[in-house]
C-alpha cells in the first residue's frame, strides 16, 4: 500500500506531500489542475523511464518519493536482501522508493540504497498496477489472464499441489540428463579412476610410515658414526678405570664416610645412589645398541625405493599422505557412483514416469476446472460490462491444452487468453488488439473486480491506479464505474483520477488538486478533503462548475448518500 507520497520541482509541482490510506483514493479537480503529474510521478516509482524535461523550470533536479507499507513477506524479503537491501522481520514491510532527477543524472534509491532501475521496476510491479488511458499492459500480457482466470476459480491449491509435483519432475528429469550427458566422459573416466585406485592400492601408504622410514634411513646411513658413538660413551661410562661409575663408587663411600660425621650429607645419599643406578643402566644399554648396530645396504635400498614410490604418490595426489587416502576414498566412491549409473539411471527413469503420470492426473483435473469456471466468468464479466456502457461487448475465454512434455509449467500444460469485442457484428479478437483506451480500462475494472482480486495471506494486496477509467461514459454508468472500484478497494488500495461527480461520490479518501497563480508563477497544491460538506461542495462544483447553486448542492449530497447505501449494499 502506498502510504506518503513526495513530489519535489516536477512539472508545476513545487513542493507536494500526500498522504493515502487504504480503500478508495479518488483525485478530483479541473482539467489541467496536475493530476496528470502526480499519476506521472507514481509511473516514475514503477520504474518508468524519466528525461529532465520533467524537472520543473528554474530548478536543478527533481525528486519523487513514495513510501510503501507492506505485510512481511519472505520471498520479497530475500529479493531485496539480495540487492543488499536488509529489512527487519517485523509483520509489516516499510519501503522507501526515491528517483532523483537532474540535469545530467538520473538515480534510484530504496530504503537509501542505491539500487537500477531494472531492479524497481521488477519490484513495482508486486506494489503497483497503473491503469492509464492506453497503458493496460497487465490486461494485455496473455500471461495474467490464466491468472485471473485460477483467481476467479479459486485454484491456488491446486495449483500449489501441481507446482510441487512439477518441481519434483523436473529434478527428476535433470538428474537423468546430466547421467545422459556424462555417460561418455564417464565411461573415459572409468578407466582413469580405476588406474588412480589401483596405483595407490598397490603402494598401500600408511598414514605415519613416512616418518618411521626417515627416521630409520637417518639411523642407517649413520651407523659407523653411531657406532663410535655409542662405544666411546660405554667406555666412559663403565670400562674406563677413571670411568664415571668408578668414580661415582668412591664419591658415595667418601658422602657416607662424611655424614657419620655430618649429617647434612645424609640427604644427598639417595639421589647418588639413584644416579649410580641410572647410568649403570645406560651403560647396558650402550653395549647392547653397539651389538645390534649394522649395516644393511639391502633395507637401505629398499627404504629409498619406498620412501621415492610415497613421495610420487604424494605429488600426484595432494602433497601428503593423508590428501592420498583421502583421494582414494572419494575415488572409490565416484567409480562406484559411475558403475551403478545405468542402474540408477532406471531407478530415476521409473520415478519420472510415475511423476508424469500424476502430473498429467492433476493438471487435467486443472484444466477441466479452467473449463468449467471459464463459461462462469464469461457470463459473469459480460453481465458486468453492461452496468459499464459496453452492452454488446462479448468476452470470451480460451483455454487450449497442450500435454507434450515440453509444455510441462508449474501452473499446468494449458494457454489460457481473453478475447473481447465491444462492437455488433465483429467477432471477438484477443485483447491485444483492443483499439480503445477507455473501454480497455472499463474491461479491466471488470475484470479485476468479478475476479474479487483475492489476496490470500502470502500475498500482499498493490496499489492499484486508475488514471480516467470514466472518459466518455454516461452519469449512469459512470455511477456503475465508481460501485465497481469501490468493490475492488475491498481487496486493493485504489487511486483513481476522475472527472465524474458519480464515481467521486464512491470515494473513502477524497483529494482536490487545485492550480493558482502566485508571483508569476503556476503551482498545484493537493487538500484532502475531510468533511461531508467539503466532499459535497466538491462534487457540486464537479457538476456545475464554479458557481455552486442550491440545486447542485441538493445533487452533490443526494450523490454521496446514494454512494453510501449501495456500497453498504454491495
Amino acid at each position: 500500500m502506498l502510504s506518503l507520497l513526495r513530489i519535489k520541482n516536477v512539472a508545476l509541482i513545487d513542493d507536494l506531500e500526500i498522504e493515502f490510506a487504504e480503500g478508495l483514493n479518488l483525485l478530483t479537480g479541473e482539467t489541467g489542475s496536475g493530476k496528470s503529474i502526480i499519476v506521472d510521478s507514481l509511473n516514475a516509482l514503477t520504474g518508468e523511464r524519466l528525461t529532465a524535461d520533467l524537472i520543473k523550470e528554474g530548478a536543478d533536479s527533481a525528486r519523487i518519493e513514495g513510501l510503501f507499507l507492506m505485510k512481511f513477506d519472505e520471498n520479497l524479503t530475500k529479493m531485496l536482501e539480495e540487492t543488499g537491501i536488509e529489512i527487519e522481520k517485523k509483520d509489516r514491510i516499510e519501503l522507501l522508493i526515491r528517483r532523483e532527477i537532474s540535469r545530467s543524472k538520473n538515480r534510484v534509491f530504496i530504503n537509501d540504497r542505491l539500487v537500477t532501475q531494472s531492479f524497481l521496476k521488477k519490484l513495482s510491479s508486486l506494489l503497483v498496477d497503473i491503469h492509464a488511458q492506453g497503458e493496460q499492459s497487465s490486461l494485455f500480457n496473455v500471461s495474467t489472464h490464466l491468472e485471473m482466470l485460477d483467481e476467479y476459480a479459486k485454484l491456488s491449491e491446486l495449483r500449489k499441489k501441481l507446482a510441487a509435483l512439477f518441481s519434483e519432475f523436473v529434478s527428476v528429469k535433470k538428474q537423468i540428463d546430466d547421467i545422459k550427458s556424462k555417460e561418455a566422459e564417464n565411461l573415459q573416466k572409468l578407466d582413469i579412476l580405476k588406474f588412480q585406485i589401483e596405483e595407490i592400492k598397490k603402494v598401500n601408504p600408511k598414514e605415519g610410515e613416512e616418518e618411521a622410514l626417515e627416521e630409520e634411513r637417518k639411523k642407517l646411513s649413520n651407523i659407523e658414526k653411531l657406532s663410535t658413538l655409542s662405544q666411546e660413551s660405554y667406555v666412559l661410562l663403565y670400562e674406563n678405570e677413571e670411568s664415571i661409575l668408578t668414580n661415582l663408587e668412591k664419591i658415595i663411600r667418601k658422602i657416607e664416610e662424611l655424614s657419620e660425621y655430618d649429617s647434612k650429607f645424609r640427604s644427598y645419599l639417595q639421589e647418588l645412589q639413584n644416579s649410580y643406578v641410572l647410568i649403570e643402566d645406560l651403560s647396558i644399554s650402550m653395549r647392547s645398541y653397539v651389538s645390534t648396530l649394522e649395516f644393511s645396504p639391502e633395507r637401505l635400498e629398499e627404504i629409498e625405493a619406498r620412501l621415492a614410490e610415497i613421495s610420487r604418490l604424494k605429488r600426484k595426489y595432494g602433497g601428503s599422505i593423508k590428501s592420498v587416502l583421502e583421494f582414494l576414498k572419494n575415488a572409490e566412491k565416484e567409480l562406484e557412483i559411475i558403475e551403478n549409473a545405468e542402474f540408477h539411471q532406471e531407478k530415476l527413469q521409473k520415478q519420472l514416469e510415475t511423476l508424469r503420470s500424476k502430473y498429467l492426473e492433476l493438471a487435467r483435473e486443472l484444466h477441466r476446472k479452467r473449463l468449467e469456471y471459464a463459461q462462469k466468468f464469461e457470463k459473469e464479466v459480460e453481465e458486468n460490462l453492461k452496468k459499464v456502457a459496453l452492452e454488446k461487448a462479448i468476452f470470451k475465454v480460451k483455454v487450449l491444452a497442450n500435454e507434450n512434455e515440453e509444455n510441462f509449467t508449474a501452473k499446468g500444460f494449458d494457454e489460457v487468453e481473453f478475447y473481447f469485442t465491444a462492437n455488433v457484428g465483429e467477432s471477438p479478437k484477443p485483447l491485444a488488439k483492443i483499439a480503445s483506451g477507455g473501454e480497455a480500462s472499463r474491461l479491466m475494472l471488470v475484470l479485476k473486480t468479478v475476479a474479487k482480486a483475492v489476496v490470500t495471506p502470502l500475498e500482499n494486496p498493490k496499489t492499484m491506479v486508475f488514471d480516467e477509467v470514466d472518459v466518455g461514459i454516461s452519469s449512469e454508468v459512470a455511477k456503475a464505474v465508481g460501485a465497481k472500484l469501490k468493490e475492488l478497494a475491498e481487496f486493493h488500495q485504489v487511486l483513481c483520477v476522475t472527472h465524474q461527480p458519480q464515481v467521486a461520490s464512491f470515494a473513502d479518501h477524497h483529494f482536490f488538486v487545485k492550480k493558482y497563480f502566485e508571483e508569476n508563477k503556476t503551482r498545484v497544491i493537493v487538500r484532502k478533503l475531510d468533511s461531508f460538506d467539503e466532499r459535497k461542495a466538491e462534487i457540486a462544483r464537479m457538476l456545475a462548475g464554479e458557481k455552486l447553486s442550491q440545486t447542485a448542492m441538493r445533487h452533490a449530497e443526494e450523490m454521496l448518500i446514494e454512494a453510501k447505501s449501495l456500497a453498504n449494499i454491495g
